[in-house]
Formats: structure tokens, sequence, C-alpha cells
């Protein structure tokens, strides 16, 4: 597609890829039901009957289809594929059989170090060493966020969505195709997988299968978007194009901090579950989580256009509103939404 307007780049690659996702779905639901590879409602898991996985395949095999058909030139793609493709198994091995914490993080760690080896990375100051460690915290943590914030119907789909919508302008406006054509093919791929998911009852989860492997490209694409002028302001700039699953983590280990209560246990304490309290349905958390994140992503774009001293000065504003923000979610009248024994 190279040749043709960024925005017939965009809008091709997301409509391109949502078909396709749309359409290997329903496959994806009868593979899932015809091997019995079900979520059942134990736990702090409260959907009202066992669920297909597998959403995971869908959206990935529909952005990385799109974006391999139309353009693999985006720096390193192939590292990008490679790693989403691996968590795509990992994670689906995990749904599965359960491979716990330790070897999700390891096939994270794996993923970070590939794509700092194609220079799929943050270049945030002369160290490679400090390069490498915000690389791994960046990809890492993103991963796991995202794979935190798949915990109700809808929320880690509309989230990656916007977020790589707004990664996607942001490769548009400074003419990067690769770019462009790959974070509007996971755009798609993610609106068009949400009518199956926000389904009444849902029809098909993303699981750990679908979640980390949206992570690592959401990750991915994310560090792909500084034109190079902002060097070590690049990072604090571009950080809110992904703003809300960093948000919901924070939100959740400092509740759990303060509570006492086990940081990394599952449970029903996240922004969505809050949100979910008061508003009352998947649907409406996943419009207002669209919103917030839509405002981030126009934060980024505008911070990504200062200087580095003007990046540092709107840095300590925002972090300043999201302190704010974590404390006023976190108090009594906010926590009163959740049951009291969904937060033991």
């Amino acid at each position: 597609m190279h040749g043709f307007p960024a925005g017939i780049q965009a809008i091709v690659s997301l409509a391109l890829a949502g078909i396709l996702t749309a359409a290997i779905t329903p496959l994806a639901i009868r593979l899932a039901l015809r091997t019995s590879f079900l979520d059942h409602p134990l736990g702090y898991k409260q959907h009202s009957a066992p669920t297909p996985y597998l959403g995971g395949l869908a959206v990935i095999a529909g952005a990385l289809g799109v974006a391999v058909a139309f353009d693999g030139d985006i720096a390193g793609f192939g590292a990008i594929a490679l790693t989403a493709l691996a968590l795509l198994v990992v994670g689906t091995v995990d749904d599965r059989i359960g491979l716990g914490v330790f070897a999700r993080v390891v096939a994270q760690v794996a993923a970070a170090l590939v794509l700092y080896s194609a220079n799929v990375r943050w270049d945030v100051s002369d160290s490679a060493a400090l390069n490498l460690f915000a690389t791994l915290v960046w990809v890492v943590g993103l991963t796991n966020a995202f794979n935190l914030m798949d915990n109700i119907d809808g929320a880690a789909g509309t989230v990656a969505a916007v977020a790589a919508g707004g990664t996607g302008i942001i490769g548009a406006v400074d003419g990067d195709s690769g770019l462009t054509i790959l974070s509007f093919a996971l755009c798609g791929a993610c609106l068009c997988f949400l009518p199956f998911n926000l389904a009444k009852p849902s029809r098909i989860f993303l699981g750990d299968g679908g979640s980390m492997p949206i992570g690592v490209i959401v990750a991915a694409i994310t560090m792909q978007s500084p034109d190079g002028s902002l060097g070590w302001a690049s990072l604090p700039a571009l950080a809110p194009l992904a703003g809300l699953p960093i948000f919901d983590t924070s939100l959740v280990v400092l509740s759990r901090y303060r509570r006492k209560a086990q940081i990394l246990s599952g449970g029903r304490d996240h922004l969505t579950h809050r949100l979910l309290g008061r508003f009352g349905s998947a649907r409406s958390v996943a419009l207002i989580l669209a919103s917030a994140q839509a405002a981030l992503c126009a934060l980024a774009m505008l911070l990504d256009s200062l200087s580095p001293e003007e990046v540092a000065a709107a840095t300590i504003a925002y972090l300043a509103c999201g302190v704010a923000a974590l404390v006023i979610l976190d108090s009594p009248v906010w926590l009163r939404h959740v049951a009291s024994e969904q937060l033991a």
C-alpha cells in the first residue's frame, strides 16, 4: 500500500482486519466448543455460563494477517509478529492448563529481549543498559497490564482498539506507512471482536491467549511512534497511549497494598469493576473506557509536538491528575460499589 495516502492506508487496514476477524471469530467459537476449551465461572469469575476461549486467535489472525498482506515494512515487524504469535501460544496453553505467573513472565521477558534486539525499543538515553531496562519494563508491564484489564467483557479489546487507533494516527501524521497499517489493523480487529465479546451473554473471551499478544503489539507500536526529536522525553510523552492499562495496574497495586491483600491474586477490584458497580453494564464501562483512553491518546499527540522541557512540565501535571484519580477511585465512595467479599 505504499504510495497511497495515509488516510486510505488507515481505512483499508482497519476495515479488512475487522472483516477478517469477524469471519474468523465464529470459527474460533465452534472450535472452542468442539474441544471444550471453555472458561468456567469459578472463584471470582462471575460470568453466567462456561464461555469459549480462543478470541485471541481471531484478533491476532485478523491484525497480523492484514499487516503481513499489505505492509511488513514497519521496523522490526518480524520481531513484533514473532513475539505476538509466541505469546498467543503461551497464553492459549495457559488458558488450557494454567502455566502460572513465572512461566508467563519468562515468556514476556523473552519477548522484550527479542524486540530490543530488533531495534523495537525505547532509546531514551545514551546508556544501552538504561534503554534495555526501559524496554523490559515497558513490554513486560504493558503485556501484564492488558492481561489484568481483561477482567470484564469488552474492557481489554476496547482499550486496545483506541490505543492502537491513537498510535496509528501518530504514524499517519509522521508518514510512517508500516506503523499506520499495523496499528489500524489491530484497531479494526479489536473493534470487530467486540460485538462477540459484548454480546449478552458473551459469546467468546480473549483469554490470556488474546490479552498477552495484544499487549505486546501495543507495547511495540507505541515504542515505534517517536520521531526521535524528543529523546528522553519520548517515553513520558507517549505513555498516555497506553494510559488506562497503566492506571488500572497502579490502582490495583495501591488498593491491595493499602488493604494488605495479596497483590498478585485475582480479584474484582480493578478500575473496570468499580465502574461496573456504579454504571451497571459492561457496555457502559466499555464506552467510558473508550472515551478516557481517547482523551489520553489526544494528550499523547499533543505532547509529541512539544519540546522536552514542555513535556516534562506536562508530565508532572498529568501524573498529579493520575494520583488524584487513584485516591478518588480507592476511596470508600467508590469501593462501596464493589462487594466486600470481592475485596477480601
